[in-house]
């Protein structure tokens, strides 16, 4: 079990094995996505979103890429891309991390506790910093817009009066409803 490949095979089948939905498009197990529950007892608690995860052809010896495909409004997840800024992730990964890992400890974690001081999303960390319960209202509302386990399109049925929570900057129309895959 020491060749990647097979690594990657086993970590995939953990993943598979356990509570999470995994999508494996063209069954590649290089490419696929998870459904991810926000965290218990969190701001996020009752959001589902659907993350995409990229195994390069050297893992575990290379970290895996990770992006949320719906929106979520936190400091360090980019808006429009999905990208997450974690360091686990992005500097100090170890072979020793699994799939698993990533989704029971790690994005849960940066769910949990954010850190505005190094934001991929400028206006959630500005938010979070001057408003913490603007922003936790902000998150709420992102969660019931984007992240209700694909129920409902965006805005579907919610023409509430929370306009002020968003200031307008950001309407929802059926093709805006999930970012993350940039065209480049």
């Amino acid at each position: 079990m020491s060749s990647p490949s097979k690594r990657r095979e086993m970590d995939v089948m953990k993943l598979m094995m356990s509570d999470y939905v995994v999508e494996t498009p063209n069954d590649r197990l290089n490419e696929f996505s998870v459904e991810f529950h926000g965290p218990k007892e969190s701001v996020y608690e009752g959001g589902v979103w659907k993350v995409r995860v990229e195994l390069p052809d050297t893992y575990p010896y290379k970290s895996p890429s990770i992006g949320f495909v719906n929106k979520i409004f936190h400091p360090n997840v980019d808006e429009l891309s999905g990208s997450v800024c974690l360091d686990v992730i992005n500097q100090a990964w170890s072979p020793m991390f699994d799939l698993l890992n990533i989704f029971e400890v790690f994005l849960p974690q940066l769910l949990l506790y954010p850190n505005p001081s190094d934001p991929l999303n400028g206006d959630a960390a500005s938010l979070m910093m001057k408003d913490k319960q603007q922003y936790e209202e902000k998150v709420k509302e992102y969660c019931e817009r984007y992240a209700k386990n694909n129920c409902k399109s965006a805005g579907e049925d919610e023409e509430s009066g929370e306009d002020d929570i968003s200031d307008g900057q950001y309407t929802s129309s059926d093709d805006d409803e999930i970012p993350g895959h940039a065209d480049l």
